[in-house]
């Protein structure tokens, strides 16, 4: 999780890059401006970026400088949220708490699968999607989150 305001610029925007969801203030821009100075990003900016909003807007920042906007990162896929300043970081911890009320393990598992994305063909990551949906099955979170559903209550995940 990664709660955003001001500038990403260099180093700043690939460090957000590698943060799993990003909140942004609606001040937030994020940029990867080295070729302006004469080098390369270095920390896996171009693979990020380039994996996240394609290859015509990475090119744009990457080779230009150029500064993307907080509605252009959203509407790109690189930012999950934009918020009114100084609210990037309530919403943030919030969306962390939701998170940390779930099981661990099975949040694991879907961050695996959804990661799996971004490196492996259409076939290969349904094939571990679905390899770790069964292995759900098999453990307490499965039957504890079903049978909290089923009754209307919150589960009670004991990985908490």
């Amino acid at each position: 999780m990664y709660g955003l305001s001001g500038h990403a610029v260099g180093g700043s925007c690939e460090l957000a890059m590698m943060s799993y969801i990003i909140v942004a203030a609606e001040c937030a821009c994020f940029a990867l401006p080295e070729t302006t100075i004469g080098i390369i990003p270095g920390a896996g900016g171009t693979q990020r970026l380039t994996r996240v909003v394609g290859k015509a807007l990475a090119m744009d920042m990457v080779l230009t400088g150029h500064a993307m906007s907080v509605e252009e990162a959203r509407a790109a896929g690189l930012v999950a949220r934009v918020m009114a300043d100084g609210a990037h970081v309530d919403t943030a911890v919030e969306m962390a708490e939701r998170i940390a009320r779930n099981s661990q393990p099975i949040v694991m598992m879907a961050k695996e699968a959804v990661n799996k994305a971004y490196e492996a063909h259409l076939a290969e990551g349904i094939h571990l999607e679905r390899r770790l949906l069964y292995a759900t099955f098999a453990i307490e979170y499965c039957r504890e989150g079903m049978t909290a559903f089923k009754e209307k209550r919150p589960p009670n995940f004991l990985d908490r």
